[in-house]
This record gives structure tokens, C-alpha cells and sequence, in this order.
């Protein structure tokens, strides 16, 4: 189930500026909001997930926040329009509409780090309608996609969503979480692709910045046609598409299906 919210910024508060590098806070943020309410639900989401042999899955994305005017500032952004929008969506049955909206509506809350934070309070929360799911979809990325490999040498290459290793990195990544939530193997047998239809923009994301864990992540925007079962297809639109969804990675926008790809 997918939510949009829309945020007020009360920049006599705390101003108007987050760091360019905000998805680890958004996350911790959605943890946070959830532990008001339930905490037992919140601790077990963060400690264990959805688990699918030694892999965990916390079964919910977000996007980018879309802000309709900002200035860059070195590595800050500096929120000019009064409001933004924020997009989160959660695969768990517990997360129905009640439980969300419950949550969320009427929240101020405050996001950023130290050195730049900023206040919001959530002006309206609605529910996004749910495409109906088909055998071949086209997508847009609402965040970025984020597909690694480990090589043999212990490196780890993160892949762009047209490099041919990522299809199967994707393909599986679907398969776990499927498992992970039903708690069942998906019959393996069935076709799958992943077809990019535009150029893969690459943007490197700092996690956990200034911290002893600060991590860079690379993942890539873009508009891509899949092929695969409609249950999948939830899958990823619920959770997101490659690897780290809680962390803000991997979110999609449903596209009109168009003609032949023009790359």
C-alpha cells in the first residue's frame, strides 16, 4: 500500500536546509514514527524483517522527497517552496490504511542531522491508487536503483540497470522477498526481463555521513520495462526494485506502456 504526503516546512523553526544526502535519516525517521505507536511492531520491523534463508527484508520503500524549488548549497539543499512531497510505501499486511494514516496524520517531526535540520508537519496523507498489475509493466524510478555484485575478490561492483549481470540480480532479489513475506517458494519457471528504456543516470549516495559507519552506495535513475508475473509485479512496486528498499532505494512510478524502446 502506497501513501503520499504532503509536508509543511516550518522554516521559522529550524530553517530550511537538509543535507543532499538524507535517505538514512528518512529511514530512521519512518522507524521512529512507527515506535510511537507500536513500539513491539517497530523493533521487531528493525531487528528482524522479513526473512528469507539468511537474508532480511524490511518490506518497504520510499521516495526522493520532490521539493518544487531548492538551491543547492555545497552539500546542503535549501527547501525554497513552502511545501514538498514524500511517497512511502509498505508491503506488510499489518501496515493497512488505518495504521499508517493513524500514525502519520497530524505529525510534526524533524529531519536532518546537526549541522542541518529542518522541521515539518504533515499538512495531508492519502492513499495512491494501485495499478492493476500485468505481465509486462513499464516504470520510472521514484529513488534510485541499487543492484551490487561481490566479486571473487571480495569487491564490490555496483551495476547499472542495463549492465546484463543485473537482470538476475533483480529477478532474485524479487524471488526473496516474495519468499520473505509469503513464507514460499515462487515457482521458479517463468519469464522474466528487464529492459532499460532510458540512459541510467548514476548518482553516488553517502550513508550515515560523518558517522564511523559512513558507507557510499551508487545506484542509478531511470525508465525501464519488466516482464514478470503480476505477483512479483506487486512485489516490486510494494517494496522496490534491487536491494536496500528500506534504506529509500529502488521505489517506482507505474508508465503508460509506449511503442518500441528508443534508448
Amino acid at each position: 500500500m502506497r501513501f503520499r504526503l504532503i509536508l509543511t516546512i516550518e522554516k521559522n523553526t529550524l530553517g530550511n536546509r537538509i543535507p543532499m544526502n538524507y535517505q538514512y535519516e528518512c529511514s530512521a525517521l519512518i522507524y521512529k514514527i512507527l515506535s510511537k505507536s507500536d513500539k513491539d511492531f517497530s523493533a521487531w520491523l528493525h531487528e528482524n524483517g522479513f526473512q528469507a534463508g539468511n537474508k532480511k527484508f524490511k518490506l518497504f520503500t520510499f521516495s526522493r522527497l520532490y521539493v518544487p524549488s531548492y538551491r543547492v548549497d555545497g552539500e546542503f539543499m535549501q527547501i525554497l517552496s513552502d511545501t514538498v512531497e514524500w511517497q512511502i510505501s509498505f508491503l506488510p499486511e499489518r501496515s493497512t490504511q488505518e495504521f499508517i494514516q493513524g500514525i502519520f496524520q497530524n505529525q510534526t517531526f524533524e529531519l536532518g542531522t546537526r549541522r542541518a535540520n529542518v522541521r515539518f508537519s504533515v499538512q495531508e496523507i492519502s492513499v495512491l491508487p494501485q495499478p492493476v498489475f500485468a505481465g509486462t509493466m513499464a516504470f520510472e524510478t521514484l529513488s534510485l536503483i541499487c543492484v551490487s555484485l561481490r566479486r571473487e575478490n571480495g569487491k564490490v561492483d555496483y551495476l547499472s540497470p542495463d549492465n546484463p549481470e543485473a537482470a538476475p540480480l533483480i529477478r532474485q532479489n524479487l524471488l526473496n522477498k516474495y519468499f520473505a513475506f509469503y513464507g514460499k517458494e515462487y515457482n521458479s519457471k517463468f519469464d522474466f526481463d528487464f529492459e532499460v528504456l532510458s540512459k541510467p543516470k548514476s548518482v553516488l549516495v553517502t550513508i550515515k555521513v560523518g558517522t564511523p559507519q559512513e558507507t557510499r552506495v551508487r545506484g542509478f535513475m531511470c525508465r525501464f520495462r519488466m516482464t514478470a508475473p503480476a505477483e512479483l509485479m506487486k512485489v516490486a512496486y510494494e517494496t522496490g526494485v534491487g536491494e536496500k528498499g528500506s534504506t529509500g532505494f529502488g521505489m517506482l512510478a507505474f508508465k503508460k506502456m509506449e511503442g518500441p524502446s528508443s534508448k
